[in-house]
């Protein structure tokens, strides 16, 4: 089949998160099933360069949106990237979402709704290139919402047939926007009310791929369930238990040929499921690389990710005092919150040789984080997927978890034994519960045989993308079907 993955951003050239992941990682593994994929996304400046670069395509100005190219660049992989080229919505300063100074774009809304209109024109028989149209059009978060609007626009005037399809990362980022932009976007009278666009009187994007897709998915079984409640759905639980029949959780993967502790270039020695030693002279490397006293029989807890209320690192800040007094470890690893930031920097400052905090991103260092850490922290207070949490177990680093979301769904407690356990899991993200994880954590390090067993049953984890992609082809097919 033809599909046409539709997004924001792509690793390794543009992330700042997990989709930046699943789009550089899902449609290799389509592909290797033997689909056509090609995904477009805006030729942000991480493109200009990019080797074997052609143009295929010309947009005229039309319906008051801009002109702009289409490159096209064939990769290894089998996936052909489409450059959205249109350097005065997409060349700026800053990431795909925010300017320099760390503000939203002022013109978001315009930019990615071009995006998701030019989405569907290549997914409509009006489409400016008709040499190449996809059976199934898969946009992500709210940057792309717009687009099954725009190809539902298109079917009811006869004009398409392809499927549509909204993935949701996370359902907190929801592209509202003033309704007032709402004639710059071409969307008519009709379709600004509650059975539209309209959310709590604003515009919201992802609302619009909701409403309009005919398929929705999460990255995680429980997370699809999560968001159907008032408690985690964000305002659009009613959307979202209206449609229900047309939501399924899908677990993210992850790029084993990237993280995979037997090949990975960034360890000072690679190891593996039958041979962990190599597993030592990582722990023993990361705490000389963060200043922590070298010693292999101090728990080490790694975190990496954003440090903000939402990963429950507030939850660990409370912890340390705990921490400290049994002579453990912490290594962080990120950015976020000023307050948090502020918190762990001071802690590393008063104990530098029992904590360590780098504000900011080093990927280099995220890796010998996972390989080095006898712990991974991921006590978040909702997670759609997360993919910490399986890097860890690829490492032979059992990480403690809220039972949320994609950290439900991807590890097993202690309580199921030594022939199946990967990992700590706590019933709720609170102080309590996670001082009773750290102590259980503990408890499992002291018994080297048990804690062996947990390492090397995460290690044995199968988290690569093939089960994932195959969902996503069995999902593509009966939207095709049908």
């Amino acid at each position: 089949m033809r599909v046409l993955f539709v997004t924001p951003e792509c690793a390794p050239w543009v992330k700042t998160g997990g989709l930046g992941d699943v789009s550089g990682a899902l449609p290799p593994a389509l592909a290797a099933l033997g689909h056509d994929v090609r995904v477009l996304i805006p030729a942000y400046s991480a493109f200009a360069s990019l080797p074997g670069r052609r143009s295929v395509l010309h947009l005229t100005a039309r319906e008051g949106w801009p002109a702009a190219r289409i490159d096209s660049v064939a990769q290894s992989s089998g996936v052909t990237l489409l450059l959205l080229d249109c350097p005065e919505l997409f060349v700026h300063p800053g990431g795909p979402y925010a300017d320099a100074g760390g503000a939203d774009h002022a013109q978001n809304a315009r930019r990615f709704g071009f995006l998701a209109r030019v989405a569907a024109w290549l997914a409509s028989a009006d489409t400016p290139w008709p040499a190449w149209q996809p059976d199934v059009l898969h946009g992500h978060d709210w940057t792309c919402g717009l687009a099954p609007f725009y190809l539902y626009l298109a079917r009811l005037r006869g004009q398409a047939t392809a499927a549509s399809v909204t993935t949701v990362h996370n359902l907190a980022f929801q592209g509202r926007f003033w309704m007032a932009d709402a004639d710059m976007l071409g969307i008519a009278p009709a379709w600004r009310g509650i059975d539209g666009v309209e959310f709590w009187g604003d515009l919201s994007m992802l609302k619009a791929g909701l409403q309009f897709s005919d398929a929705i998915t999460t990255v995680s079984p429980t997370y699809a369930r999560e968001i159907q409640t008032e408690a985690l759905g964000v305002g659009l639980h009613g959307v979202l238990r209206a449609r229900a029949d047309r939501l399924v959780g899908i677990l993210n993967g992850v790029d084993t040929r990237v993280w995979n502790p037997r090949t990975d270039a960034y360890l000072a020695q690679r190891y593996d499921a039958r041979d962990m030693r190599g597993k030592a002279a990582c722990k023993a490397a990361l705490q000389r690389e963060c200043g922590l006293r070298e010693d292999p029989a101090a728990l080490l807890f790694g975190l990496v990710g954003r440090l903000t209320e939402q990963k429950g690192i507030d939850l660990v800040v409370q912890a340390l005092p705990w921490l400290l007094a049994q002579g453990a470890q912490l290594a962080v690893l990120g950015q976020g919150e000023p307050v948090l930031q502020e918190a762990l920097r001071a802690a590393a400052a008063a104990h530098p040789r029992q904590v360590s905090a780098l504000i900011g991103f080093d990927e280099a260092r995220a890796h010998r984080t996972e390989a080095g850490a006898d712990v991974f922290l991921m006590p978040s207070r909702y997670e759609p997927c997360g993919l910490n949490q399986m890097y860890s177990q690829l490492y032979g680093t059992p990480p403690l978890v809220h039972a949320t979301g994609g950290l439900a769904d991807s590890v097993v407690d202690l309580d199921a034994g030594a022939d199946a356990a990967t990992g700590i899991v706590i019933p709720e993200a609170t102080p309590g519960a996670l001082l009773q994880g750290l102590r259980r954590a503990q408890d499992a390090f002291a018994d080297p045989p048990l804690w062996r067993a947990v390492q090397r049953n995460g290690m044995r984890q199968r988290f690569g993308w093939e089960d994932s992609a195959r969902q996503y082809d069995a999902l593509y097919r009966r939207l095709r079907a049908a």
